[in-house]
């Protein structure tokens, strides 16, 4: 049953993200309906989704260890496995909305196609159910779902797929297949592949850290929470001791032919994997630099070898869209600045908001809680949002800090560091 009779919220999207406005919306007493493109909730965590827009593949396990990684108010069962799969986070993110009585609100099946201002400052939702008029809007439908494919000299005569199609090893049975990319899902998905297909090979143009899930038996990230939530040392420092020990424990990737980029390990994201370099030791994944050119069944590197492939899969990453929203009104350009407050309130557009719209150093869903909570407080007048002058100067020092800190990619445009950010959310919030 929904609230939409009295509801003066939409919020778009009910996977990890909407949920969690949805919970705070209710703690707060506000009215809200959430708007969901497919039949249930959980967003990307819905295997086979039939909203279109979930990249898990069967295999998918989250990265992020269990202490780590769920709501503060509803701690992840400690009989669940460190890392959780798919499945298991999914019914997690239900067993959350259900406890919060969150699930009432959503409205299953229905795709919201445009989000327009009115001139008297409220927002009008389009969907295939008619029109309804909110004082504000809260964006939080992900963006993990728009594929960004890359773009090579010549023609493919293989199968060609985005990382977002994959699901699982079976159609690559005993072929030569190729995956373009070094990022966590490019990694995984050639981990999955390497015992089934006849051959594996690892594309790469700059390289990448490769971190193991665990050190010493403990999760990794157990370590470097450790360090900065226990030891409190600043972001930095605790990416520089990470980095030594990662190297301790693994030793240099470039003995594997796994280049290392050129910039230290604290200015962009690890791979975590606990297989890839013990499967490129044992010959089941091979390692080739970025593509120079498609020739048919063969494929040219920038190394000036080539050999021939049936399939290439390009993990490759993800553009940031929405469909519903006219670019005028807001849109996000790779590498270039977020025009949005604390990366969740546009200065020039009063009442539209956006949750979960940020790619952190450290755990994304406890985060967007704390974003969710900023959201509930503003909309009800608990806190203030500052002036429009102020609001741009923050995002201006954000976009440079940035800039300082990451390498230059269109992977680090929503980038955050989850520990600063988060404390500076809460500041505002005990403000009230």
């Amino acid at each position: 049953m929904s609230d939409a009779i009295k509801a003066d919220i939409a919020v778009i999207g009910a996977g990890s993200s909407g949920v969690a406005v949805g919970k705070a919306m209710r703690d707060k007493g506000l009215t809200f309906d959430i708007y969901e493109k497919g039949s249930n909730l959980g967003g990307m965590w819905r295997y086979e989704n039939d909203n279109g827009l979930s990249c898990a593949y069967r295999s998918l396990h989250i990265d992020t260890s269990r202490n780590n990684l769920g709501y503060p108010d509803f701690p992840i069962p400690s009989d669940k496995p460190d890392f959780l799969s798919h499945q298991q986070l999914l019914e997690y993110l239900e067993a959350y909305a259900d406890r919060f009585d969150v699930r009432r609100s959503v409205r299953f099946n229905t795709e919201v196609t445009s989000v327009t201002k009115l001139p008297d400052g409220r927002w009008r939702v389009a969907s295939k159910d008619g029109t309804r008029d909110y004082r504000a809007v809260i964006v939080a439908n992900g963006h993990l779902w728009d594929a960004r494919w890359p773009s090579f000299p010549g023609t493919f005569a293989g199968t060609a797929i985005h990382s977002s199609q994959y699901r699982t090893a079976a159609p690559f049975d005993d072929k030569r297949v190729l995956v373009v990319g070094i990022g966590n899902s490019a990694v995984d998905i050639a981990v999955d592949l390497c015992k089934r297909a006849k051959s594996v090979t690892l594309s790469t143009r700059t390289g990448a850290y490769v971190m193991p899930k665990y050190m010493m038996g403990i999760p990794i990230d157990r370590w470097s929470a450790f360090m900065s939530a226990r030891l409190k040392f600043p972001t930095l420092l605790t990416r520089m001791i990470m980095a030594r020990l990662i190297y301790f424990a693994v030793g240099d990737q470039r003995r594997f032919g796994l280049p290392r980029p050129k910039h230290p390990m604290w200015r962009e994201h690890a791979t975590l994997s606990q297989e890839l370099l013990p499967y490129v030791g044992h010959g089941w994944i091979a390692i080739k630099p970025n593509i120079a050119s498609l020739e048919g069944n063969d494929i040219a590197f920038a190394d000036g070898s080539r050999a021939p492939f049936d399939a290439v899969i390009y993990a490759t990453g993800y553009k940031t869209t929405f469909p519903f929203l006219d670019p005028i009104v807001f849109g996000v350009r790779d590498g270039e600045e977020v025009n949005l407050f604390r990366r969740i309130a546009p200065p020039d557009q009063p009442g539209l908001f956006f949750a979960g719209l940020v790619q952190p150093i450290g755990p994304t869903i406890p985060l967007v809680e704390v974003q969710a909570r900023w959201i509930a407080a503003i909309l009800s007048n608990s806190i203030r949002l500052p002036s429009q002058s102020e609001m741009m100067a923050e995002i201006q020092a954000h976009h440079e800090r940035k800039q300082r800190t990451y390498i230059s990619s269109a992977r680090y445009t929503l980038e955050v560091d989850g520990r600063s950010y988060k404390a500076a959310l809460l500041k505002d919030i005990a403000s009230a």
